[in-house]
């Protein structure tokens, strides 16, 4: 009897092993199969997909018409921790999909999200303007603070009268931006060249900065000598040191300047293209 007892006490072990070897994972996108099977529409609940990016893993929730939020995997735990926040943010249950909303996947190879129709719902205007003008900023080009408070059309440090008053409006609502890299917040900088990563952990914006081409050292460089604007003595034209532009200036023909003030002074006008403060 006792032998019997330990025989089936040691083989239930080995049945269970066994009985778990034969288990097969539910597939990613098992919720919204039963959603559709049910007939719930596609207007009541987000999606989501998990997708590779230079700075990792990004869950990427959107709506039939938008993309509603983004979070680097590194910034949260799991997938179930982007389900709560997404939750918690927009008051929408998000279901894992396996198929990306479109045009994502190409936003994301090439860095150019600004065609991507993504929904700030839960800001304020004025933080909905901050983050619309860094949709402009083109891949591989940074923009001061101080730029993206005049696109965004709040007053400037100097038209306030403060000299943070532009600044701490702009830095908040990046800290509160909801679409985490296909809102490139890794372009901007305060006034003195260094980035402004407010809505990433340390690191995260360096390697996506990295991946994008721009030369840190080389601003950093130009940020000691109080240089912000390179221009061209063949064009008569100064621009911010990462425009597309000014990288195409030979070093025999850039001139540094310290501001667009020193640069008007010197018979010089501002791009077209990045459209450097003129004052």
């Amino acid at each position: 009897m006792s032998t019997n007892d330990e025989g089936t006490a040691s083989s239930r072990p080995d049945l269970e092993s066994a009985l778990a070897d034969l288990t097969t994972p539910a597939p990613v996108d098992f919720g919204l199969r039963v959603l559709r099977h049910v007939g719930i529409s596609p207007g009541r609940y987000d999606r989501y997909v998990h997708l590779p990016t230079d700075a990792g893993g990004l869950y990427v929730a959107f709506s039939p018409l938008a993309v509603t939020g983004s979070t680097l995997e590194s910034m949260v735990v799991s997938a179930e921790m982007f389900e709560e926040v997404h939750w918690s943010r927009t008051r929408r249950t998000a279901i894992r999909d396996t198929t990306p909303f479109p045009g994502l996947r190409p936003a994301l190879r090439t860095g150019r999200a600004k065609a991507l129709p993504i929904d700030l719902g839960g800001l304020d205007e004025q933080q909905c303007a901050v983050l619309e003008a860094v949709r402009t900023v083109p891949r591989g080009q940074l923009r001061p603070i101080s730029w993206i408070a005049r696109e965004a059309g709040l007053p400037s440090a100097r038209e306030a009268g403060l000299p943070s008053a532009g600044e701490e409006a702009v830095v908040a609502a990046l800290a509160a931006n909801p679409a985490t890299l296909l809102v490139p917040c890794h372009r901007i900088t305060y006034e003195d060249g260094s980035p402004c990563d407010a809505a990433y952990l340390p690191g995260t914006g360096r390697a996506l900065r990295a991946a994008e081409d721009i030369d840190m050292e080389r601003l950093a460089a130009l940020a000691g000598r109080g240089v912000v604007l390179m221009g061209s003595d063949t064009t008569n034209i100064y621009c911010h040191p990462t425009c597309a532009h000014a990288r195409r200036i030979t070093p025999p023909h850039q001139r540094p300047f310290h501001s667009a003030s020193e640069a008007r002074r010197a018979g010089y006008r501002a791009c077209r293209s990045c459209r450097p403060l003129t004052v």
